[in-house]
This record gives C-alpha cells, structure tokens and sequence, in this order.
C-alpha cells in the first residue's frame, strides 16, 4: 500500500521560525516536526519547535506567501583560482553584493596599519634603510629628534586593539579568528540591511573547517556553496609573471639602496 502523502506546511522542509527571525533557509529536521492545521512543519532545533507551537500563527502565511530570503552565495576555491573575477561578473547579472572576504579583513585595520599586510604584501628585510636612517641621523642631529619624534607618533597610531590584533594574526600567520570577532564582522551580512533584503556573493569564506562550523552552528546557512577547481598549471600561470615582476622590483629597489647608502658613507668621510 501507497503511504498516505504529506501535506508540507507553508516553507515546506526548512524551519519557518529561522525563516521568520533570521531571514535565513535553514532545513528542518525530522526529529523536530510538528503538525498544525493538517500540515507537517519542520524545525531546526527544538527550542524553534516548542516556539511555533505557542504561537503557530505568526510563523505561517495568511494573506501572501511567506516572502523567501535573497539569494546568499559563498564562493570558494584556492589562491588564484579566479574566484573574485568570478565573483564580480556574478554579483553585477545577479544584482548581489560582493563582498570579497578578506580583502575586508585588510580595509578594517588598513587606518592603522597605513598598507596592506599578509604573506602577499610583505616586503623584504628593510636593513638597508636602517642602515641609512643610522647614518642619515649622525649627518644631522635635528633629522634625529625629529625621526624620534614620527617614531613615538607612529607607534601610537598603530596601537591596535584585541579585535584588530585578531585579523592581523588572521592575515599574517593563518591564525584562526575568534567567534566573537567573526560575529562582528559575519552576521551583520544575514541580518542587517542592505545585505538582508539584497543578498550577496562571498568569496573566499569559509576558507577552513574552523568557519563552516562557525556558519553551522551561527545558522547562517548559504543558498549555494561553490567550489572553483583550477589546474594547477593553470593557477602557475596566473601566478608566476606578477610575482617575479615583483621580485624583480624589489631587487631594483636593493640596488638603489645600496648606491644611496654608498653616497652616503663617502659623505660621512668627507
């Protein structure tokens, strides 16, 4: 014998209550499913069942359907996969937000930090500017108090606070973000206008296991989740010819360095 078909309440198997207070899809469960009015509703958790049910009517449509949430795209794949080109062409026919993830990291302490910092924008060893700062002070004793003086003015500037210090780590060494700061800077992106009613297209998060559980446990669930897959070689030649022109940039600059500080010293002697 044919099971009897189920009739499905208004936002079928994700939970009405998540979809009503977060304006987020989050699928239900069978283990939290109750009937009203001859319809079978799912829940995420519990706590949202036992809520429905002492007030089932303000979680079910009336006149109009129940208005679905915008679209919430995580766009994922490695360094140099092409996710942003991708990301930006979706976002300009989809009409979403793009939100580039941890270019956004870099713009929240860029005040403080004066440039951009990670394993992409760090420069060489600056010992030959040290070296001419040395020798550029004993030329001129006022050049020093006033060096001192931007050095004392600069470390204030870049004092940062433990939220700041967080993404630094982030950027620098690949260290983990703590909850509280990805709820600084995430759910305002589900919850908060105009995100909320517009939608958008992350790229590049979640990046680790760490933040799609933080999504999972959050409730903040993407419509679609994709994942970019490049050659490798692919990704080389993409890669390689910026780096080496940077490289190649870097060795010109040591070269003038060194020259500079050569002028220097023969002055020194004079």
């Amino acid at each position: 014998t044919k099971e009897k078909k189920r009739h499905m309440g208004d936002t079928k198997h994700f939970c009405p209550v998540s979809l009503k207070e977060n304006f987020v899809l989050h699928p239900g469960l069978n283990e939290h499913a109750a009937k009203y009015q001859e319809k079978i509703y799912y829940f995420s958790t519990s706590e949202y069942k036992d809520k429905f049910l002492m007030n089932p009517e303000e979680y079910v449509a009336h006149n109009e359907p129940i208005q679905a949430p915008p679209l919430r795209v995580c766009l994922l794949g490695t360094h140099g996969a092409g996710k942003t080109t991708c990301a930006r062409q979706i976002a300009d026919k989809l009409g979403l937000f793009h939100i580039q993830f941890e270019e956004y990291l870099q713009e929240l302490i860029l005040p403080k930090t004066k440039e951009k910092i990670g394993p992409d924008y760090d420069e060489e060893p600056a010992e030959d500017y040290s070296r001419m700062a040395i020798l550029s002070q004993e030329l001129d004793d006022f050049s020093q108090i006033m060096t001192n003086t931007e050095t004392e003015k600069s470390k204030q500037e870049v004092e940062l606070t433990d939220e700041e210090e967080a993404i630094k780590a982030n950027l620098m060494d690949n260290e983990a973000l703590p909850p509280e700061v990805l709820d600084n800077i995430v759910l305002d992106w589900w919850k908060k206008e105009p995100f909320r009613s517009t939608g958008f297209i992350l790229d590049g998060f979640p990046r680790n296991l760490h933040e799609a559980q933080y999504l999972s446990e959050r409730g903040l669930c993407p419509d679609v989740a994709v994942y970019i897959q490049v050659e490798e070689s692919d990704i080389l030649d993409r890669l390689f010819p910026p780096r080496l022109k940077k490289w190649k940039d870097r060795q010109y600059k040591r070269m003038e360095n060194k020259k500079k500080l050569k002028d220097l010293k023969a002055r020194l002697r004079v």
